[in-house]
């Protein structure tokens, strides 16, 4: 492991492998930063080693505290060799900048790389609990009115957990960034700002006779619609 200097208490200490390196101003070591970017994500990419070869998964996660969580089939490769070390990733696009040099076209992003060794969880009232985090974090409420996984289906899954320890966010929240010389040329520049829609709801073919859409559900909203807001006024 890294030696790591003290960090403040609402901060992440820097490590070799976690501090950024190229846009160092760009990066965000603060609790509060680094787990807005997790809540806003739905899926993360999870990079490992298996027969001396790297592989990256993507894969739905969840945060709880000081730590992330995603599940796999049991005794799967990937999480098995999960518990080696990982390298994991979460990547949000806010929009698309469009410069007047093709140079300086980019995109502003929000994204988290945290490093560490995954750990099984193996009580099974954790991993109960781990996997009802997992649907309340989507479907607050939802819980209560879906069938919980049997003994059966609890063991066939495994959940794996990641502490957010050696762990940074690097964020750009930008407009064009074109060179002096570029100002004047006739071409538009801007952003174009996204963000993850739902859609009309598509109920299933086979649901039961009477069976509404969810009153908890009528005003979902994806989390990525949210952004929190950043200052870069020491940039």
């Amino acid at each position: 492991m890294d030696d790591k200097p003290e960090a403040a208490p609402d901060s992440y200490a820097p490590a070799a492998r976690s501090t950024l390196v190229r846009r160092p101003l760009r990066g965000r070591y603060d609790k509060a930063g680094v787990h807005a970017v997790l809540d806003a994500g739905l899926i993360c990419h999870v990079g490992y080693v298996v027969d001396g070869r790297p592989v990256v998964t993507p894969t739905m996660y969840w945060r709880e505290g000081e730590r992330v969580y995603w599940h796999g089939a049991r005794d799967s490769r990937p999480i098995q060799a999960a518990q080696q070390g990982v390298c994991f990733t979460v990547s949000l696009i806010d929009g698309l900048v469009l410069a007047r040099s093709a140079f300086k076209h980019s995109v502003n992003y929000r994204a988290v790389m945290a490093f560490g060794e995954a750990r099984l969880v193996i009580d099974k009232e954790r991993k109960l609990g781990a996997l009802r985090g997992m649907i309340e974090r989507l479907y607050p409420g939802r819980w209560a009115s879906i069938r919980p996984p049997s003994p059966t289906e609890l063991a066939a899954v495994s959940v794996v957990s990641l502490e957010l320890r050696d762990v940074s966010a690097k964020i750009r929240d930008d407009p064009p960034l074109d060179s002096e010389a570029d100002l004047k040329l006739p071409v538009w520049a801007g952003v174009l700002p996204l963000a993850l829609q739902a859609g009309e709801p598509v109920p299933c073919a086979r649901l039961a006779a009477g069976v509404g859409f969810p009153a908890l559900l009528r005003e979902w909203r994806p989390s990525l619609d949210v952004q929190e807001p950043f200052s870069w006024l020491e940039r």
